[in-house]
């Protein structure tokens, strides 16, 4: 815990070091969601038949809502594997990688500290979001905070065992971007962040129903525009536990044989 923490707090004092990077937190929440939401008004026409349509696809008549549910979530799936993803490899450029490997702490920490600054900035976006969503596109709540909380805890071990399998490569193969624009596509295309996953053939929709991040979008807006209890999405609940152990435990497995291979292979630090 002392590492971790130690990973925390670096991480929270390089922040404070580039406040500037605030900036994006409260610019993205507003601009990333005004492309799609202007693009529906567009597109649909000047009739209420398109809403009515949409509306039978997805069960809500609340587009923005919809749309703002999805791209947050997305956002925070974006925002991981940028930072947390690749943050082995920034302490790789950063020539900072071996002298932290060689302290002894069992290695899986220096993932565990970044994690935990990932959580805390991204609940601090989450907060920031929330507020400017109310004040902006006047963005409601139906259903329990809580329960949407909760839903939101429950998806952070799978989004976070993806992370972590996502880091081991990212530090075995020293290249990142491509594989952030090819992981978050598939959840773009798949997860239904912009629209029902009704209108998807059905060999997408097995896809999008393997993928975490599908139900922890499907349930909150069940729960935020529909005011569903938990017994209403105790399936995706489930889904949320059992992936997030599963993908938790592959991404320790994917640590540790990254781990040996850079050790066998001596290329920890090369660029």
């Amino acid at each position: 815990m002392t590492a971790v923490l130690s990973i925390f707090k670096k991480e929270f004092r390089i922040f404070l070091r580039y406040p500037s990077w605030f900036i994006s937190a409260l610019i993205w929440p507003i601009i990333f969601p005004f492309g799609y939401l202007f693009t529906v008004k567009a597109l649909s026409g000047t009739d209420a038949q398109s809403l009515e349509i949409f509306s039978n696809f997805s069960g809500t008549a609340d587009y923005v809502g919809f749309i703002l549910i999805g791209t947050t979530m997305w956002m925070l799936m974006n925002t991981m594997l940028w930072s947390f993803g690749t943050s082995l490899r920034t302490e790789q450029i950063r020539g900072t990688l071996e002298s932290n490997w060689l302290c002894p702490v069992p290695k899986i920490t220096l993932l565990l500290g970044y994690s935990l600054w990932q959580i805390f900035s991204s609940f601090v976006y989450l907060l920031i979001s929330i507020i400017e969503f109310k004040l902006i596109y006047n963005f409601r709540f139906i259903g329990s905070p809580l329960l949407s909380l909760l839903i939101i805890i429950l998806s952070l071990p799978s989004i976070y065992g993806i992370g972590f399998i996502f880091a081991s490569l990212v530090m075995w193969q020293k290249e990142a971007n491509s594989m952030v624009f090819l992981v978050r596509g598939i959840m773009s295309l798949f997860c239904g962040i912009t629209y029902p996953l009704a209108v998807l053939p059905n060999w997408m929709k097995s896809i999008s129903n393997i993928i975490p991040l599908t139900h922890s979008i499907s349930a909150l807006r069940s729960v935020i525009s529909a005011g569903a209890t938990i017994g209403d999405i105790k399936s995706q609940i489930y889904y949320l536990i059992f992936s997030g152990i599963v993908l938790m435990i592959l991404g320790f497995l994917a640590f540790n044989l990254t781990q040996k291979k850079v050790k066998e292979s001596g290329s920890l630090g090369h660029y």
